[in-house]
């Protein structure tokens, strides 16, 4: 046996109304799970899952990364479309682009070309764009 694939990934959050609406701008469904307390995003077969504050500043609550605090993310989205159209998108949402895009080598071992932005918590957001 070994690990098949990646599920899902679970974050903290601060700011539960902005952060819900940036990702669903971005196209993820939005799913209000637990509110106030969980929610997610899903994208594709994946999800993260979002901890609103009354989870992670509680002391109860302790299925979390013990340091975790919003804005420890740091993640990478595949981009189904062009850099072209990534980059309307990303000015659309006036979403300021921290780097790129630059060449980098992605989890399929294909260079693709990548962009980086931050969420409204400040997670680190890439987005990566492979050849046809």
């Amino acid at each position: 046996m070994a690990v098949a694939a990646f599920d899902h990934a679970a974050i903290p959050i601060a700011d539960v109304d902005a952060m819900l609406r940036f990702y669903g701008a971005l196209g993820c469904e939005v799913h209000e799970v637990l509110p106030p307390l969980f929610y997610s995003v899903a994208f594709g077969d994946n999800k993260i899952n979002f901890h609103g504050p009354g989870t992670w500043c509680s002391s109860e609550f302790t299925l979390r990364g013990p340091s975790a605090k919003p804005g420890c993310g740091d993640f990478c989205f595949v981009w189904d479309g062009t850099a072209g159209q990534l980059a309307e998108m990303l000015a659309r949402l006036d979403v300021p682009i921290v780097e790129g895009p630059v060449a980098r080598v992605g989890g399929r071992g294909l260079t693709g070309q990548s962009t980086y932005i931050r969420d409204p918590d400040g997670n680190l957001l890439e987005f990566i764009v492979y050849p046809a």
